[in-house]
């Protein structure tokens, strides 16, 4: 079912005064403001439909928590499980997401938590040494099996 929001608002373009000053006007030139003609008012129209539940959304096989600009899907070599996540079905059901459904395979915890959940990214020495470069340069990124596994000792037992 559709629902509409409709009110009167300050202008926000113009801060109710019907003159608006952007870039190109400067020494005391306004223009009209063009969302509100003018007035200082400008009416809110919000046409919505009402949520009822959950719609599926076709093509789609597998959920990951985020994404920390891998780019993610089948093919050169690799299925949708390589990256996590969790099948969409369990997804819709609410299943939450658990250590072991990241993207370990191409990401260490301090990338992955960065994105998924900052207050569980590891604030390890070593990954200080990698501060302003991409996560790929740190040193132990080819070892990163290894922070997995202390990842997991550490914080992905008290989840």
């Amino acid at each position: 079912m559709k629902k509409v929001i409709e009110f009167d608002e300050k202008c926000p373009s113009c801060d109710g005064t019907g003159l608006y000053v952007g870039m190109g006007e400067h020494s005391g030139a306004a223009v009209v403001c063009h969302k509100c003609n003018g007035t200082g008012c400008h009416r809110f129209v919000h046409e919505f439909e009402e949520f009822s539940t959950l719609k599926e959304r076709p093509g789609i096989k597998r959920v990951y928590q985020t994404n920390p600009g891998i780019g993610i899907g089948e093919g050169n070599g690799h299925q949708l499980e390589d990256f996590g996540g969790m099948p969409v079905a369990e997804w819709a059901e609410g299943r939450p997401f658990i250590p072991g459904m990241e993207m370990r395979r191409f990401t260490c915890p301090a990338w992955w938590y960065q994105s998924a959940d900052y207050k569980l990214k590891p604030e390890w020495p070593e990954c200080s040494k990698t501060l302003g470069n991409p996560f790929s340069r740190c040193p132990n990124f080819p070892m990163k099996v290894q922070c997995w596994e202390r990842w997991d000792t550490e914080k992905g037992g008290g989840r």
